[in-house]
């Protein structure tokens, strides 16, 4: 078996956000190393520039500075979020403690996303908000003085937890949330511990005390795991060469795709173990692989949340029906992916069903053809970009300058790996 050329992948979506955040948050000058610098990111620095934080060009190479010696201020016009739910969501709890009035706006597939989950329980907690009737952007929120808060929430999502955090450091309160159904990434409690607050977990909650103190800091985003997993797919339906993908975060609460891959017949493992603020990174190492079907349940969902793309177009090409439970969420993200997933595969020629919150996909030998409708959604793109690529398929994807929202490179690195 032949090994490629290493490759890394753009910095943590996730992290990213956040690093930017409470760079802005810390009263004083922050440098960041590997940020994202797509779409998304560009939206989150934007918004914080808007509320008076200095933050240098985001670029592919060098680092970032950022300047929070002002505090946030009153912004001047309407903050745009663009395409970013994480950014929508996590600033909103951030504006809620603090006393001036400010409009998030987002582009026509954000502002369909529902926001009620993050504004119904910063409402508890003292911020006034005014939402837009369906649900979405814009929204107008004016924060100040906060109240503890205890909250079940609806569904376990990691935008919803770090806005209630976040909401929690800058109001000086105490939070509790509870996650319904598994654990979701946890970058946000990570990070806090890190500056000395407290954050204890038990029974499914999540307790924060604010007893830190957050300052400036610097910080080196590690490799997104979850642009990481389209190249992992590439790979393992390649069937040629082993593929090592450098620095990758590998956060146990990020990597649940891999879990199931290994589960379907896949070999991965990670080695050169580090730490960075709480954060574990390291370097995948993927032989290709014969796949075999795979139940991946409910828990598990909110481990892997925006790898089931990846995982659907992978179990197309596996032996057996593999389902994925309680996957409603899909139906609320930049698309409609859970019925675009069961509709493209179906298109090529897969058995796919997408019925109440389960998908069920079976995988199948033959050729694949025909064209993709992405809706604008980046991770449907990549995914069956990575299907399109492998051996016996040719698939014509519709939209695929929509990738740059989280991974512009993408394209490039996927044509350099020897699949065929």
């Amino acid at each position: 078996m032949k090994a490629g050329m290493p490759l890394s992948v753009p910095g943590d979506k996730s992290m990213t956000h956040r690093a930017l955040i409470l760079a802005g948050l810390a009263p004083g000058r922050s440098r960041l190393e590997g940020l994202l610098t797509a779409f998304d990111a560009q939206s989150t620095a934007q918004v914080l520039r808007g509320l008076s934080i200095g933050i240098s060009p985001l670029w592919v190479e060098g680092g970032v500075d950022v300047d929070g010696s002002s505090g946030l201020q009153p912004p001047r016009q309407h903050l745009d979020c663009g395409n970013s739910g994480t950014a929508a969501r996590l600033l909103l709890g951030v504006l809620a403690g603090y006393g001036f009035p400010a409009t998030l706006t987002g582009d026509k597939s954000l502002s369909r996303r529902p926001m009620c989950r993050v504004t119904d329980p910063l409402s508890e907690m003292g911020a006034v908000i005014r939402v837009a009737p369906h649900d979405g952007l814009p929204v107008t929120i004016q924060g100040g003085a906060l109240k503890p808060i205890r909250h079940v929430m609806r569904v376990s999502s990691a935008q919803v937890k770090s806005a209630l955090l976040l909401a929690g450091l800058v109001g000086g309160v105490a939070v509790s949330v509870r996650e319904p159904t598994g654990k979701s990434r946890d970058h946000t409690e990570r990070l806090l511990r890190a500056f000395g607050f407290s954050i204890t977990e038990s029974d499914g909650w999540v307790h924060f005390e604010p007893t830190g103190c957050l300052e400036p800091f610097e910080f080196s985003v590690p490799g997104d795991p979850s642009s990481a997993a389209f190249l992992v797919g590439a790979a393992l339906l390649g069937r040629r060469s082993m593929l090592t993908i450098r620095g990758v975060g590998v956060n146990p609460t990020r990597i649940g795709f891999l879990t199931v891959l290994n589960r379907m017949g896949a070999q991965i493992t990670i080695e050169h173990q580090e730490d960075r603020l709480g954060e574990p990174v390291g370097d995948l190492h993927i032989p290709p692989a014969e796949l075999t079907a795979t139940e991946v349940t409910a828990p598990e969902i909110p481990g892997l949340i925006d790898e089931i793309p990846i995982l659907a177009v992978l179990a197309a090409r596996a032996s057996g029906t593999t389902v994925f439970r309680e996957v409603g969420e899909l139906r609320v993200k930049e698309s409609d992916r859970l019925g675009l997933l069961a509709q493209n595969l179906r298109g090529l020629g897969v058995e796919a069903t997408a019925e109440h919150n389960t998908l069920a996909v079976t995988g199948t030998d033959k050729p694949l053809r025909g064209r993709i409708t992405t809706d604008g959604d980046h991770r449907i793109a990549m995914a069956f970009g990575v299907l399109g690529r492998s051996p016996s398929s040719d698939v014509v994807i519709d939209d695929m300058a929509c990738v740059g929202v989280s991974y512009p490179g993408f394209w490039g690195q996927l044509g350099s790996l020897d699949l065929r």
